[in-house]
C-alpha cells in the first residue's frame, strides 16, 4: 500500500522558516510528480508547489521566492522548503502524489 509520512511541521514566528518533508512507501517514486497542497481554516485546499519526474517545479504566485520544493528520488523524499513565513502561511500542508495518493497533512502555524 501507498504511504506518505510528512513531518517538519511546527510553530514558528512570522519571518521564520520551516522544512517540511515527506517521505514515500509502495510506489516508484521517481516516476511521480509530487506536491505540496495546503488548506487554511474556512479555505479551499489550494496547490503551493509541485515538482515532476524531470525536476521542473511550480509555485503558487503567493510562495514564489520563499518556498522551494526538491526532490530526493534514492530517499523517495520530497522537501518544501519555506522561509519567510508569513501568518497567511498557516495551514495544513499536505503531500500528495501525482496521480492523487495524499498524506495525513502536517499543521504549520506562523505567528506575527
Amino acid at each position: 500500500q501507498v504511504q506518505l509520512v510528512e513531518s517538519g511541521g511546527g510553530s514558528v514566528q512570522a519571518g521564520g522558516s520551516l522544512r517540511l518533508s515527506c517521505a514515500a512507501s509502495g510506489i516508484t517514486f521517481s516516476l511521480y510528480t509530487m506536491d505540496w497542497y495546503r488548506q487554511a481554516p474556512g479555505k479551499q485546499r489550494e496547490l503551493v508547489a509541485s515538482i515532476t519526474s524531470g525536476g521542473s517545479t511550480n509555485y503558487a504566485d503567493s510562495v514564489k521566492g520563499r518556498f522551494t520544493i526538491a526532490r530526493d528520488n534514492p530517499k523517495n523524499t520530497v522537501y518544501l522548503q519555506m522561509n519567510s513565513l508569513k501568518p497567511e502561511d498557516t495551514a495544513v500542508y499536505y503531500c500528495r502524489t501525482n496521480p492523487g495518493y495524499w498524506g495525513q497533512g502536517t499543521q504549520v502555524t506562523v505567528s506575527s
